[in-house]
């Protein structure tokens, strides 16, 4: 781990597992799969599932090895293989820990199947293509897919859909309406919400949930921050001042020099770049907190600096604590925030941390 430069990243457990649990309040008849994909939203999936390893109802994820390694650290939980399995290999691992697994081609069914016993029950989840046109069953190849699933000898299945609009205006009503078409008189379980769709469309619950970006403190609407949902930022990207500038009127600062001093100014040097995972395309005004005051950075972002207005806070200088985004020392700065100044979503600035920023626990009793 590198110690020596100031950037840090801060993860809260606690805060994990308190949206997990306003998840849960959001959509009480539904069961919650934690969504820890992405190395759980650049959280670390294993101190995502730890934080929730007494209450989850289950843990969603895309690698089986990734699968397996929850197994082999004593995770008894229903574990779901959110696109499914990309081999006989995963086939076989789905069989031998007891996995769950979407299906959403034919194919993924049959090598499935090729590998089960009437001893062994598959957990499948037939994914249906509502209308988002990425993976699933359409009213064109769902009879196919019964078919292969008529031959697996024991077999728990479920059917799931992803909603494309359930954080906009047009919401999740039209994909229903096509789900509950194509599902016919099926009446087993069902699982449905994402993150938007569980905190504005109960409608669109089903008898599973998958939380995703809402574990992790952020909100999946552009609109609102995710405080106003009762959610708890659970990363915080910090780093310090160091160096200090005083620049006259007419100077310009960073690469292309896209920021020109309209009068004198004192601007800090923060040890935090485009390297680092904070986003290059984050311009002029940017939020960022310094000392425990709210500032804004300046120019361009470079790969391990960027430059912020210390203009108003005198008492910031070399080695002054900076907040980048989340609850960090030197003030609260919103990873919404963050993103929507530089066009992107607190989801990417997440899973963008780099390797190369030490990630500290913070363990805090729940």
């Amino acid at each position: 781990m590198n110690v020596s430069r100031p950037i840090r990243a801060r993860i809260f457990p606690a805060a994990i597992q308190h949206n997990y649990r306003v998840a849960k309040a959001k959509a009480p008849d539904s069961r919650a799969w934690a969504v820890i994909k992405a190395d759980a939203y650049g959280h670390g999936q294993m101190r995502a599932a730890e934080a929730l390893r007494s209450e989850a109802d289950g843990f969603a994820l895309l690698e089986c090895e990734n699968a397996v390694a929850l197994r082999a650290a004593g995770f008894r939980h229903p574990i779901l293989l959110l696109e499914g399995i990309f081999s006989e290999a995963d086939a076989r691992q789905v069989v031998a820990h007891d996995l769950h697994a979407a299906v959403h081609c034919v194919e993924q069914i049959d090598m499935l199947a090729a590998h089960c016993t009437a001893e062994h029950t598959l957990n499948l989840h037939l994914k249906i293509n509502s209308g988002m046109n990425r993976l699933g069953f359409d009213e064109r190849t769902l009879p196919q897919a019964w078919a292969s699933l008529e031959k697996i000898p024991s077999l728990n299945l479920s059917l799931m859909t992803h909603f494309a609009n359930a954080d906009d205006a047009l919401g999740v009503n039209w994909q229903l309406a096509r789900f509950r078409l194509l599902a016919g008189v099926w009446r087993g379980p069902v699982s449905l919400g994402n993150s938007a769709a569980i905190l504005r469309h109960p409608e669109g619950h089903g008898d599973w949930v998958r939380p995703g970006i809402i574990l992790y403190g952020g909100s999946p609407f552009a609109d609102t921050l995710a405080d106003k949902f009762g959610l708890q930022a659970a990363m915080a990207l910090e780093s310090r001042i160091i160096a200090v500038q005083q620049i006259a009127p007419g100077e310009r600062v960073g690469y292309g020099g896209l920021f020109v001093a309209e009068q004198a100014m004192r601007i800090g040097i923060v040890a935090c770049g485009y390297a680092d995972g904070y986003p290059r395309s984050a311009p002029t005004g940017t939020p960022i907190a310094v000392a425990g005051r709210m500032s804004r950075t300046l120019g361009r972002v470079s790969m391990d600096m960027l430059a912020c207005d210390l203009s108003h806070i005198p008492e910031a200088g070399l080695g002054s604590p900076v907040t980048l985004w989340g609850p960090g020392e030197a003030g609260n700065v919103p990873a919404e925030a963050v993103a929507a100044a530089a066009g992107t979503i607190a989801y990417e600035l997440f899973c963008a941390l780099s390797p190369r920023v030490p990630v500290e626990t913070v363990s805090v009793a729940s």
